[in-house]
């Protein structure tokens, strides 16, 4: 078997580790950059009468290339289905992804010959950068939240989470007996509080003003009693617990929920430039 080159092995286990956005020295960056470059020189190098507009030579080819773009963009969620390697992997998909993406806002701007109206063109534009300003998101996202949500774990899932609040319950539940009425009644409510049931936008605020478990803690603050004390240390282990658990649905949130505007919008556009397309041809 031959021996592998120390320098290749090292430029392989450099390219198998790095992000998307990097991918090949940001290839798909150079190569972005290179079709901006070649639009807008194209666009201001003709001369088109009476005014620039997508309904003129170059209006129409820079036209068919963000229609073109945008189809061949839309096919990443079906190629996320299939693990290749080489030029075609994943990784060099969604780097193409990101940077033809980013390149649709000079494309399609420079198509429209900046004239916008109330009409299903501009519905298709705005709509495209709705999906573009998602994407971004997205990028953001993945590129930072992942590593807050390992920091935030401690090497725990969210499975280990919720187990250690339900043995922190238990022990709640035991030591709260001796309890005077009132107090058992904070710890039970905030026994019977459940983490999960806020929605999506106070997962995103990580904002929680009606913690009972915050209120139950608050009770116990000027009681002395031997019991009370070791109820309100358990307390206040419970709320650290679920402050982990509330970061961590926040931080899932956060790089989950552009998901749900990117892909409606992505549906969105390609129904709108189907109706612009006909619509232009209708007319033409």
């Amino acid at each position: 078997m031959m021996a592998s080159v120390p320098g290749q092995a090292s430029r392989e286990y450099r390219t198998s580790h790095e992000g998307f956005l990097r991918h090949r020295g940001f290839r798909w960056l150079k190569i972005a950059t290179c079709l901006c470059v070649i639009v807008i020189a194209a666009y201001f190098l003709t001369d088109p009468t009476p005014r620039p507009s997508g309904s003129t030579w170059i209006g129409y080819t820079l036209g068919t290339v963000g229609a073109l773009l945008i189809v061949w963009l839309s096919l990443l969620g079906i190629r996320k289905r299939a693990m290749t390697e080489g030029r075609w992997s994943l990784k060099a998909w969604t780097s193409a992804h990101v940077y033809l993406g980013l390149s649709l806002i000079v494309v399609a701007t420079l198509h429209t010959g900046f004239q916008l109206g109330w009409n299903v063109h501009t519905l298709a534009y705005v709509l495209m950068m709705v999906v573009i300003l998602s994407g971004i998101f997205g990028i953001w996202a993945y590129s930072t939240l992942p590593s807050a949500l390992s920091s935030n774990r401690e090497e725990m899932t969210q499975g280990q989470m919720i187990d250690a609040i339900r043995a922190l319950d238990r022990q709640l539940d035991d030591a709260a007996q001796p309890l005077a009425r009132h107090q058992s009644d904070l710890v039970l409510k905030a026994l019977e509080e459940d983490p999960f049931a806020p929605g999506l936008f106070r997962r995103l605020s990580g904002h929680y003003p009606d913690c009972a478990t915050q209120k139950a803690i608050l009770g116990f603050a000027d009681d002395n009693a031997a019991a009370s004390e070791r109820v309100e240390k358990l307390l206040v282990r419970r709320k650290a617990q679920l402050e982990r658990l509330r970061r961590h649905m926040k931080l899932k949130a956060m790089l989950e929920v552009w998901l749900y505007v990117h892909v409606p919008a992505t549906m969105a556009l390609l129904a709108a430039l189907i109706a612009h397309i006909v619509s232009v041809f209708y007319y033409w």
